[in-house]
């Protein structure tokens, strides 16, 4: 049930580039604001549902507080920057290369070349779909972004690896995105011309979001990452861009391409590589240990 949860997230950050284009006319750290606040409301109505007590204590440590703040604000504050600073393309590739840090982070030692070598496998699915199967063109230029979509990479995966391991209670995660809320509206108030007067249907893809992609999925994923198979999440997690491909085709927005049906080969091929290979490989060890 926990890997469900976690797949159910990964569903979600598909959907985060439709939502995205319905929200477009509002800031990026206005919008993350609105988001998180959806996200630390969840807790909220489902504690006044139960008739739970509100604010009940969050169980975090120091630590776990600042490595949770930080890899939520700290990956989106990076995101941001590194598409106004790269090309939205190169950027993009260079942060999908979280899943394949991710995947040998949470590998066991038997587990770790496999992990590797399926990461790879699954980069290149990620790479063919981001840029149409057509080449990338790295410029000096850019370097600052490229920095700053590594440093997305990094701490994304980091923050997976580290909540993963932590005793913290799920729910939790709504009052570090409170705490990310706070520091959202920060960023906008300093960073952003400030003004509430969107759509309606702004408004409507901002809740969403909340609920979804940059909130909801959240949950899901800590309680996947703690209780579920960690590995194959870190494979499937390659699939996210082909997820938005298919539900941009779907609203409407863009067209399918060749390229879609290359990536989904070669993250099934990742995916198995990390997964299925390495009980193989052991079952073989121990057979032949046992002729």
């Amino acid at each position: 049930m926990a890997t469900f949860c976690g797949i159910i997230a990964i569903l979600m950050w598909g959907l985060l580039a439709v939502l995205s284009v319905y929200s477009a006319d509002i800031p990026p750290f206005q919008l993350l604001f609105v988001c998180f606040a959806v996200s630390c409301s969840l807790v909220v109505i489902k504690r006044l549902v139960k008739k739970e007590p509100v604010l009940r204590k969050p169980h975090l440590t120091p630590r776990q507080w600042a490595v949770a703040i930080g890899g939520l604000f700290g990956f989106h504050f990076c995101y941001f920057l590194a598409l106004r600073f790269a090309p939205p393309i190169e950027a993009s590739l260079i942060g999908y290369l979280w899943p394949l840090l991710l995947g040998v982070a949470v590998a066991n030692a038997h587990q770790r070349y496999f992990a590797f070598a399926g990461g790879i496998f699954g980069f290149i699915g990620c790479g063919i779909l981001v840029t149409g199967g057509e080449g990338v063109n790295f410029k000096s230029e850019f370097v600052l972004g490229y920095s700053l979509a590594l440093a997305c990479a990094f701490i994304w995966s980091g923050y997976s690896w580290f909540m993963s391991r932590t005793n913290s209670h799920v729910e939790d995660i709504g009052w570090i995105s409170g705490a990310v809320a706070v520091l959202a509206l920060v960023a906008h108030l300093l960073l952003e011309e400030s003004h509430w007067q969107f759509s309606y249907q702004a408004w409507v893809s901002a809740i969403m979001l909340g609920l979804g992609p940059v909130g909801g999925a959240f949950y899901l994923w800590d309680a996947g990452l703690k209780f579920g198979n960690k590995a194959l999440l870190a494979s499937l997690s390659f699939a996210t861009p082909v997820i938005s491909s298919i539900a941009l085709y779907v609203f409407g927005m863009s067209a399918l391409s060749a390229a879609v049906g290359l990536a989904i080969a070669f993250i099934l091929v990742g995916a198995l590589m990390s997964n299925a290979l390495p009980a193989l490989f052991m079952r073989f060890v121990v057979l032949k240990r046992n002729i």
